[in-house]
């Protein structure tokens, strides 16, 4: 397995992992009493920062992959992480997947499988110097969009717009990411317009998609915010970047790609574990448990 491929798989791991330690982490502290000291909910709430870090992770994971890797594979292998958490909830949560989810995480391990097979390793082209200012530009789009989202009265339009100003964001983060050049030293990063589109396309994207989740349902803001992250840069980078398929085996990663992308999707409403009962729960007749809510599971990080 190569360097960049491990590192891709290691993103995604890190990321499916964290969505699975940030819910627990928050729904301890949600479960504490009224009044409870702030040391004991930091203390309750660990988890939670381990998942921070290990979103970190998995950022440093894919940025390392995308010196080598094309993006059309990496976003893919990002986006999977949905997947990795809805493991990881059977594993360490006892969670029961349905026939359909179980058939979804085929598709993606199939999907993946595939796309690692087709796709051709190499550097990006040298990226004209131009090229940071229209990643500016665009987040400059994705702003607008997210404004416009905000202040739209019909709240679910407003999810919609906030879902691809969301995927536009992160798929932003992605290209930037493939495009950036790590200087010696670091610190010069400070300097590279580069950089600081990336830093706003992952800003701009982390409130839409927020905002987003907010206003609308969860599986529909989760799979457009999906497909818009994941196709969007697959393209830019196979027109504009060089990213390249071995030769004759564009069939196959163009069947790979759509397996992994749906199958994300399927399991994008059904990724996080279900919220356990707070103390004020009231318990059914006989005392047979808590009362159960109907609502829907949130997704991971897209």
């Amino acid at each position: 397995m190569s360097p960049g491929l491990l590192g891709a798989l290691l993103a995604a791991v890190a990321y499916g992992a964290a969505t699975v330690l940030q819910a627990i982490g928050v729904r301890r502290v949600g479960a504490l009493p009224p009044g409870t000291p702030l040391p004991a909910r930091v203390r309750a709430g660990w988890p939670y920062a381990v998942g921070l870090a290990l979103d970190g992770l998995g950022f440093l994971a894919s940025v390392a992959a995308l010196r080598t890797l094309p993006l059309f594979l990496v976003e893919s292998a990002v986006a999977s992480s949905v997947a990795v958490t809805a493991v990881l909830s059977v594993l360490v949560l006892h969670v029961r997947l349905g026939t359909g989810e179980i058939v979804a995480l085929l598709a993606v391990a199939a999907g993946l499988t595939g796309l690692a097979f087709a796709a051709a390793e190499g550097p990006p082209l040298q990226s004209p110097a131009a090229a940071a200012w229209w990643l500016l530009g665009a987040a400059g789009v994705v702003a607008v969009l997210l404004a416009a989202g905000e202040r739209d009265p019909n709240r679910r339009r407003g999810a919609v717009v906030l879902s691809l100003a969301a995927g536009l964001g992160f798929g932003g983060v992605g290209v930037a990411a493939r495009l950036l050049e790590v200087p010696s030293p670091l610190w010069h990063l400070l300097t590279s317009a580069m950089a600081w589109a990336l830093l706003a396309h992952a800003a701009l994207a982390t409130v839409a998609y927020a905002l987003a989740l907010s206003r609308g349902r969860v599986t529909t803001v989760a799979a457009l915010t999906f497909a818009t992250e994941t196709v969007v840069p697959a393209v830019v980078g196979l027109v504009a970047l060089g990213d390249r398929v071995v030769a004759g085996r564009g069939p196959v990663a163009v069947v790979a790609f759509a397996l992994t992308l749906g199958g994300c999707i399927a399991l994008a409403g059904r990724a996080e574990p279900p919220e356990p009962p707070s103390p004020t729960t009231s318990e059914g007749a006989g005392g047979a448990g808590p009362a159960v809510t109907d609502r829907e599971d949130l997704p991971g990080r897209p």
